[in-house]
This record gives C-alpha cells, structure tokens and sequence, in this order.
C-alpha cells in the first residue's frame, strides 16, 4: 500500500515545494512576488555627447560623398543641366592614357614617400639608438623632424628654387665634379616625377624616425643587454630584436605615407602644377584641372571616386598585413 510520505510510493522521486515560513502569531502572511523581468537601459546620454560630430561627419563627410557619386553619373559642367552617362566617366578613367598614366605615377610615388623614407628611417633610428650621447641623440631627432612641421607647399616651393638651374641643388653637383648631370630639374620630363617624390622623402622621414624611436623606447632593454652579451652586432640586434619590436609603428608609417603618395596633392602642385606636360601629373592634381578649370565635374567626380577605392584596396591589406598577431 503507498503512501504520500512513504519510500515506496508513486511519488518516490520527486521533490517536495517548500512550504513558505510561517508567519509569526497576530500577522498576516504576504505572498512571494514573482521578480519582474529587468528593462534594459539605453545611454542616451553617449548618444547627445556624440551628435553633434556625427551631424558634422554626415554634412561635411557623408553629404560630399554622396554628392560625388550622384555627379560621377553625369556629364555636366556645373552650371548648365546635366546629362546622365551612366558608367560613361568610370570607363574614361580606365581607357584615357592621360588619367591611367596620374594614377601610375601617384604608385611611383609610393617609392619616395614611402619605402625609401621607412627604410632610413629605420637604420637611423638604429644608429640614435646606439648613440651613447642623449643630447647627441636628442639633437639629431629634432633636425629630423623639423622638414614634417614645415608645410608642404612651402617645402616645394623652396625645393622649386633649389633645383632651378642656379639653385643649391646644380651648384653642389658642380663642386664635386658632377657638372655633366645638372640640369632644370622640373623642366626635365625624365627627372621631374622622381625630383618631387624627393621632396616627399625629405618631409616624410623625420616624422618617420620620431615614430620609430618611440616604438623603440618600449621594447624591453634587457633584450638589447642579453643579445650584447650574446655578442652580436648591429645589424643582428637590429634584424632579430629591433624590427620584430617595430612592427606596428612600421605599420602606421607605412600606411600614413602611402595614402600621403597616392592622394598628393599639394606638393605637386605647388612645384610643377603636373608639369611639364603630363610628367608629374598626379590625380589629386588632376581632379582639381578637371572640376575647377575644365568645368567637367562628373569626371573629375569619377576619378576621385576611383582615387578613393585604390587607396582602400591598398591601405586594407597593409593594415592586415601589419597587424599585432
């Protein structure tokens, strides 16, 4: 026979409620509430602190955009009605020698504002490093970067006046025996482009080796002591511990001087105004004759968009490239 309390009955298992504690004597016994579900707040308060950049962004950033894309479409001159062309101004980019050959000479570029400028700037930061003198060390910092906080269409224009025929540039050629190789060096289309990405070199290698030198400053010492110790030299101390240390400032320089290369704009025309001819003619350049003197917004539109879409397919990968693994 089962039982309700007994071990072998049909309730044998389960667990009994347990009965809610007895109110004392003379009060009246409250029923348990069941919790209520918690409302999730929202911080609206972040969201005011953040409108007003984010209404900025979207006049100032967003509005041009879209704007830009809308013209890329058409064929118009900024005053009378517009024409739409469709993909017409995109094709125009890719199959004009004149535009193909900007974009070509914006990736020259990238040779003198970036890879030569991150390459000394690596062995320079080295050599500080070894430098026993601080004030010595300090010194050769600040002579470094003071080309960066000059700016740039006041670099070219001084750089202008250094290779004209009489400039410092000749004259110095001609004290060392280099008479033969002087020349107008923005008058010669063959040396014009590598003339101006020079002055890039000049400009983008202090702010390269300051950048460094604080990525410098915190790898561990003791790993310069115990490679000293270890006796190895320069380069190996520089190949095993000082690069590996390096790489995400490596990466920011690269990154900072390619867009630098590829979006040029004021450096190149101040000096050569993308002269002569067509030598040195960049698309920043470029957009600016073709919207500003040339009326044709929808291409220049075009050619900024496309401008804009290399610069994202080559930053991105290099970014992935340089990341902290």
């Amino acid at each position: 026979m089962s039982t309700l309390d007994g071990s072998g009955g049909p309730l044998q298992g389960l667990t009994r409620p347990t009965p809610a504690p007895a109110a004392p004597a003379g009060q009246e016994q409250v029923p348990a509430q069941a919790p209520r579900p918690r409302r999730r707040r929202k911080n609206w308060g972040g969201w005011l602190f953040a409108a007003p950049a984010a209404l900025m962004y979207a006049v100032f950033v967003l509005r041009p955009l879209a704007a830009s894309i809308q013209y890329s479409f058409y064929d118009w001159d900024g005053i009378t009605v517009a024409t739409f062309v469709g993909l017409e101004n995109y094709v125009r980019v890719f199959t004009d020698p004149q535009l193909l050959s900007s974009i070509w000479h914006a990736f020259f570029l990238i040779i003198f504002f970036t890879v030569v400028p991150v390459t000394v700037a690596l062995l320079v930061a080295g050599l500080i490093r070894e430098l026993r003198s601080k004030g010595l060390g300090r010194l050769a910092q600040t002579l470094l970067f003071i080309p960066y906080v000059i700016p740039a269409a006041a670099a070219a224009i001084a750089w202008s006046w250094m290779y004209a025929t009489t400039g410092a540039v000749n004259q110095l050629l001609s004290v060392v025996g280099l008479e033969s190789v002087t020349r107008a060096w923005f008058g010669d289309p063959a040396w014009a482009l590598p003339a101006v990405g020079l002055i890039g070199t000049w400009i983008n290698l202090g702010f390269c080796t300051i950048l460094l030198m604080s990525g410098i400053g915190k790898i561990d010492v003791s790993l310069y002591e115990a490679a000293k110790l270890d006796g190895a030299g320069f380069f190996q101390t520089f190949r095993a511990i000082t690069l590996p240390g390096l790489r995400q400032e490596i990466g920011v320089c690269v990154t900072i001087t390619v867009i630098a290369a590829l979006a040029s704009f004021d450096i190149v025309f101040m000096a050569t105004q993308g002269g002569p001819g067509y030598s040195t003619m960049v698309p920043g350049v470029q957009v600016y004759r073709l919207g500003f003197t040339e009326s044709r917004i929808g291409l220049a539109s075009a050619l900024a968009l496309v401008l804009s879409a290399l610069v994202l397919a080559v930053i991105l990968p290099l970014q992935r490239l340089f990341r902290e693994k």
